[in-house]
């Protein structure tokens, strides 16, 4: 799906809103931006707390990755 955008003096665009929709991007969401040898790729990242599932309500990032920070170091 190919879609026209315009760039700002400032280097600001849109995204159009069916991409958005399809690819949960919000206000406030963070996107990769890589560089190929011809295209410029966005990517959305998925937020911790989406990938928490029912957690998200019982803890903080914080917490999450002070575990994720202990598994890694039952790894070694």
């Amino acid at each position: 799906m190919e879609r026209l955008v315009k760039v700002t003096r400032r280097g600001q665009t849109t995204i159009p809103v069916k991409l958005r929709r399809r690819f949960r991007i919000k206000e406030g969401s963070h996107l990769v931006v890589e560089a190929t040898e011809d295209a410029i790729v966005m990517r959305p990242v998925t937020a911790l707390e989406d990938l928490a599932g029912s957690l998200s309500k019982t803890t903080s990032r914080r917490k999450m990755n002070a575990l994720l920070d202990e598994m890694e170091g039952d790894e070694e």
